[in-house]
C-alpha cells in the first residue's frame, strides 16, 4: 500500500510539473490594460536600443544582453539589423525582414530561422513565434522554439517576454525593454 502512494504522489508530482510549462502564458484575446496602438512599423523605424537577460526554467539568470536595432520600414517591408553585444563578451549579428501580410499579421525571416516567422498585432499587443538555430557561448547551435510577447508601455517603451522552448519543453525566459533612440 506504501508503494502505491509513492507512485501515485509521483504521478500528481509529474503531472503538476509538466502542467507548470504551459501556465502563465499570454494570450492576444486577455483584456487590454490600455488604448494604445502598437505599429511595429513605426515603432522600429529608426533607431532602437534594447537592454535583456535570459532566465533559465529555475529562475536562474544564464544570460545578459544589450541590443542596438536598425530599422528601416519601406511600405511593405520592415528590415532589422539587430547587435547583440552580451555580457560575457561575445556579440552577435542578427539581420530580419518582416512582411506585414494584413491589417494585424506579420511574417519574416533571418538567418538561422526555420521557415518563417509569423506574428500578429492587437491593440498594444504582438505575438511573434518562430524557430531557430540560436548561436550557443560555445560556439554551437541549438534549435529553439519562441513564443515572444511584447506590450506598448505608458512610457513609450516596448516590454518583451519571449518563452524559449526545446522539443516541447520550456527552457527558460528572456525578457527585454526596447526603447526608440532620436
Amino acid at each position: 500500500m506504501k508503494l502505491l502512494w509513492r507512485g501515485v504522489a509521483a504521478s500528481v508530482g509529474v503531472v503538476a510539473f509538466l502542467g507548470l510549462g504551459s501556465c502563465g502564458r499570454p494570450s492576444l484575446e486577455d483584456a487590454k490594460l490600455s488604448d494604445r496602438q502598437l505599429n511595429l512599423e513605426e515603432y522600429f523605424d529608426g533607431k532602437t536600443v534594447a537592454y535583456g537577460q535570459f532566465k533559465d526554467r529555475f529562475g536562474t539568470v544564464r544570460r545578459r544582453f544589450k541590443v542596438e536595432i536598425d530599422g528601416a520600414w519601406d511600405g511593405k517591408t520592415l528590415t532589422l539589423k539587430e547587435q547583440f553585444a552580451y555580457a560575457d563578451g561575445t556579440a552577435e549579428v542578427r539581420n530580419w525582414s518582416l512582411t506585414k501580410t494584413g491589417d494585424d499579421s506579420w511574417t519574416g525571416t533571418a538567418p538561422g530561422v526555420q521557415g518563417q516567422a509569423t506574428g500578429r498585432e492587437v491593440g498594444d499587443t504582438f505575438n511573434w513565434t518562430y524557430t531557430i538555430d540560436l548561436p550557443m557561448p560555445d560556439g554551437e547551435t541549438m534549435r529553439v522554439a519562441f513564443d515572444d510577447w511584447m506590450w506598448l508601455q505608458e512610457d513609450g517603451r516596448l516590454l518583451n517576454i519571449a518563452y524559449m522552448e526545446r522539443f516541447g519543453v520550456t527552457l527558460g525566459e528572456v525578457t527585454i525593454f526596447f526603447e526608440q533612440r532620436p
